[in-house]
């Protein structure tokens, strides 16, 4: 039986560690019959190891989301490897130490920071990868409930917040190409980027407590199959949408 991404090409960003969730999406996409590629920032060398992990080492490409030129290069680049992509996982976010934990004292150049990295940034990859794609492509972001203000979690809130509403502008804007964009929101894992989170072991904690479903910290695989879904040809008619994988957390009053 073919798999649910058979013949498919994807983008995949952000893969740093194994215990990430863009590290599961390439694993489970490759099983389910994807060809991948991987972008990295900074230390390639560290990605191409992390890489080597998975069922069929892909090729990674160096991509700085905030270097116009790196975007403008990025199509030509992964047609070396490629003939165009059918999906892409955006799988990335920052925020300068000031951000988290700190809200009222973070200065605008770290705030700035934070909203180029991990909202505008989704804008700038969607359309670096747009010569790549045609219908029936699917962009997929990561992001964190933003409908509440949650404890250190402060200026990334604020970007993630604009990441969702980038998220229903480009389902505008794209759609009558016929790519579809949504977001995933996970809870809370423990993965590299959460760990640089002040206080998450209260949040994690709660969390576990509160969600119908219960919550895995360490557990990577349901959001990446949700990722996987939302990149397949199975909901050819959900676009602008924020699919929460949490446990059932986001539903619950106090």
């Amino acid at each position: 039986m073919p798999g649910l991404l058979e013949g498919k090409r994807l983008l995949v960003t952000g893969v740093i560690t194994p215990a990430s969730i863009a590290f599961a999406v390439a694993r489970l996409a490759q099983e389910q019959g994807a060809t991948v590629v991987l972008t990295g920032f900074g230390r390639l060398s560290l990605v191409e190891r992390v890489a080597k992990r998975l069922p069929d080492p892909p090729p990674v490409i160096e991509l700085d989301v905030t270097d116009p030129e790196q975007l403008a290069g990025l199509a030509d680049r992964v047609r070396e490897h490629v003939d165009g992509i059918d999906g892409v996982l955006h799988s990335i976010a920052y925020a300068p130490p000031s951000c988290l934990g700190g809200f009222l004292d973070a200065p605008w150049e770290d705030v700035a920071t934070a909203v180029h990295v991990s909202a505008y940034s989704y804008k700038a990859l969607a359309m670096a990868a747009l010569p790549l794609m045609g219908p029936g492509g699917a962009l997929v972001g990561l992001t964190f409930e933003s409908g509440q203000a949650w404890p250190a979690y402060d200026w990334m809130g604020v970007a993630k917040a604009g990441l969702e509403s980038v998220n229903r502008y480009l389902a505008r804007d794209l759609g009558p190409k016929g790519i579809r964009v949504n977001l995933v929101a996970a809870g809370p894992l423990r993965t590299t980027a959460a760990k640089a989170i002040p206080g998450l072991a209260d949040l994690e904690q709660a969390w576990g407590d509160r969600a119908p479903l219960g919550w895995e910290l360490t557990d990577t695989e349901p959001a990446a199959k949700a990722c996987l879904t939302l990149l397949s040809d199975w909901l050819p008619a959900t676009t602008g949408e924020v699919l929460h994988v949490d446990g059932g957390y986001h539903a619950i009053g106090a």
